[in-house]
């Protein structure tokens, strides 16, 4: 096994934090669209499409982008990432028509799928096992970090001007200069990795679903809780970045959490925890009447989102081959991805039936009502087996 120096860790981990939580960013300037834009038809909708555009490009180009990182080599993609990160994601700060912003959004996705296919496959060249999975409980708080950041920044520079939270997205030309002094790409197949047979499986399509249906159903907290904060309960940018900060600040202690449930569960079973605790978190939402009490529903959400997003890596890098972690890395990119695209389209007819606060009361049950099936059906399965 190789060595991994400090500071090629730091920059892995600072890749993390701009990849993942890029789109939050802009969350809170989001619902100020509808009124700057006024005049555009289906604004609301086109609205939230400026947060989930760039994860339908994410999803649709994540596949084969692999390829394109397998033949250019990971280092050079990250940097020419970093740079179209900076330009498209900085758009808002340039382009006036709202069409041509998200066209923009949409090519920043890409920027953001190579990022992360690249991140994620580094981790499973430098580490193994249980530094594996301290790394990524180590990711996790990183990440939590810097949505913090990005939130709250977002928040106070929306109030301000809904272009500002814009330049946020410029920080990732500082990170160039550390990709390419600390980042070290090594070649997967020289490596001396002793893989187990049962390791050697390739058909991870039940973990490509499992990771669809976590981010489903938590990207409902960055595309449905700020119409909830600002619109329903009339706070301004900067307490609803506040509120979904805290959500992040305990999504690093879920992720580090996970770390001492893997040594008494398995992958499966963490998975219906971390869902239990976001769907608690939602009905939960569902009875809130005062602004501030979001400071106590958010953690739990962000708990089990950490949780979960940590799984999520740690199980299809423990499963895949070595020699194919490029490519199982990008369809799980691909995978998270198509989820936060198609949460807002899934979600949005029970958003209309039940209006937005008994919205997440519904979402909760239902998670709960499925986790209560499953669990319920192994306990029959195991008593006819017996």
């Amino acid at each position: 096994m190789k060595t991994i120096n400090k500071k090629t860790k730091v920059t892995l981990l600072l890749l993390s934090t701009i990849t993942v939580l890029s789109n939050v960013a802009i969350v809170t300037m989001i619902p100020n669209l509808s009124t700057i834009f006024k005049d555009i038809e289906n604004i609301e909708l086109l609205s939230r499409l400026m947060i989930t555009l760039p994860s339908l490009s994410i999803a649709i180009f994540a596949p084969f982008l692999g390829i394109f990182v397998n033949s250019v080599g990971k280092k050079k993609s990250v940097l020419i990432a970093l740079l179209a990160f900076s330009l498209f994601g900085t758009s808002g700060l340039y382009l006036n028509n709202i069409y041509e912003i998200l066209v923009s959004r949409f090519l920043f996705g890409i920027s953001i799928a190579i990022l992360m296919i690249v991140n994620t496959t580094l981790i499973g060249d430098y580490f193994k096992n249980e530094d594996r999975n301290k790394f990524i409980g180590l990711q996790s708080a990183f990440i939590s970090i810097g949505g913090i950041f990005f939130i709250i920044s977002g928040g106070f520079l929306s109030d301000i001007s809904w272009r500002y939270p814009f330049a946020i997205y410029s920080l990732a030309i500082f990170l160039y200069i550390f990709v390419v002094k600390y980042l070290v790409e090594y070649n997967s197949n020289s490596m001396e990795i002793k893989e187990e047979r049962h390791l050697l499986n390739n058909n991870l399509w039940y973990i490509y679903f499992f990771a669809f249906i976590f981010m489903l159903v938590f990207y409902i907290l960055p595309t449905q809780m700020p119409f909830l904060i600002i619109n329903v309960f009339h706070a301004n940018g900067v307490l609803a970045g506040g509120i979904i900060a805290t959500a992040f600040i305990f999504n690093a202690l879920g992720g580090l959490s996970f770390v001492k449930l893997k040594k008494h569960f398995t992958f499966s079973k963490i998975y219906m925890i971390g869902m239990s605790i976001v769907a608690i978190g939602f009905i939960l939402i569902g009875f809130i009447s005062n602004v501030y009490l979001f400071f106590l529903t958010s953690p739990i959400i962000g708990f089990g989102g950490g949780i979960l997003m940590a799984n999520m890596t740690t199980w299809m890098l423990h499963v895949s081959h070595h020699t194919k972690r490029v490519k199982s890395s990008s369809f799980l990119t691909s995978s998270l991805f198509l989820g936060q695209f198609f949460s807002p389209l899934v979600t949005h007819p029970v958003l209309n039936y039940f209006g937005v606060q008994d919205f997440f009361i519904a979402i909760g049950v239902i998670l709960l009502s499925i986790i209560f099936v499953t669990i319920l059906s192994k306990i029959v399965q195991t008593c006819i087996n017996m």
